[in-house]
Parts: structure tokens; sequence; C-alpha cells
């Protein structure tokens, strides 16, 4: 109960700062938010067993601001239940790491979002876009800007096809895309 406090009100903060803050970014960028956000995807959502040894891998195709933020994430939570965070950046899709639990497709790099989908085909990767549309396109969440305020949604057809579970207090914040 406690951790679903912190989280609603990490949530709520979030709300407020991405609100202050989201004239300055545009719909791609307030990559400290999407970092949070990010962080509490971890806690929030469960890979199957065979997810849950080795590296957390998050994975990042294209260049974007992002990389440094979640590479600072990654140097002060260091692990994810027991697993140590790493950060890959890929240039392209070929060069990705089939190990990732998370790959954010860039807005520069969302004209590969099929060949990226097809890439994680039958893999437990959760694939994460910010670009306006996207998770009607196949992506299993994607972060949006309403009202001026940074929201997500969420493809529950695409992340229960990648074997995720979502918990429900996720789903609550979410926009659903079926």
């Amino acid at each position: 109960m406690k951790s679903i406090k912190i989280f609603c009100i990490t949530i709520l903060f979030l709300g407020i700062f991405a609100g202050m803050s989201s004239r300055a970014y545009g719909q791609g960028g307030d990559y400290q938010t999407h970092t949070v956000y990010i962080w509490n995807f971890t806690k929030y959502i469960q890979w199957p067993a065979s997810y849950q040894s080795g590296d957390y891998v998050i994975g990042i195709i294209g260049n974007s601001p992002i990389v440094p933020k979640l590479k600072g994430l990654a140097a002060t939570k260091k692990v994810v239940g027991a697993q140590k965070i790493v950060i890959k950046q890929f240039k392209t899709v070929a060069s990705m790491d089939k190990n990732c639990h998370m790959i954010y497709v860039t807005a520069a790099e969302s004209r590969n979002l099929a060949a990226v989908k097809n890439f994680f085909d039958g893999k437990s990767a959760l694939i994460i876009t910010e670009k306006t549309g996207l998770a009607r396109q196949g992506s299993c969440i994607n972060f949006v800007l309403r009202d001026g305020s940074w929201r997500f949604e969420m493809n529950k057809t695409e992340t229960d096809k990648a074997g995720l579970k979502v918990s429900k207090q996720l789903t609550r914040l979410a926009t659903i895309i079926e």
C-alpha cells in the first residue's frame, strides 16, 4: 500500500513538473520526466522468469537527449531487483540486442517501429516510443503531451503479446490503446 502511495505521489509530481516544463520541450522531449516514468515501469511491470537474471538492459535506438538521463539513472539506481541496469545505445535496428527488457525508439527513429517490432517478435521487450500515434501502430508504451502534461498510452494487446504483466496501478494511470 505504501508503494502505491509513493508511486501516485511521484506521478502527481511528474504531472505538475511536466505541466510547467512541457512548453520548453515540445512533443518528443521532457526526458527527465520520461526517465522517471521508465524507472517506475521497472517496478510496475513484471517480465517473464527468463528475463529476471543477468543484466536489466534498457536500449535506445537513435540519438536522443534521453541517453545521458538513462545513464544517470543506471548510475544512481544501479539495479532492478537483483539485476544490474545496463544502458545500450544502438544506431540501427540490425545492431540491437535481443536481450533488451526495454527499447526506447526515439522520435527520429519512429519510422523504424515496424522493423523494431519485427526484431523483438517473440521476445519480452517493452517497446517505448515518443511520437503521437505510435501506440496504435504497435508500441507498448507511447509518451504523449496532453493538456500541457506528460502522459503515456499503453497498448495492452502489445504488452500482453510480449508476455509482460502490467500492474493495475500502472494500467490505471495509462490511456489504454487496444
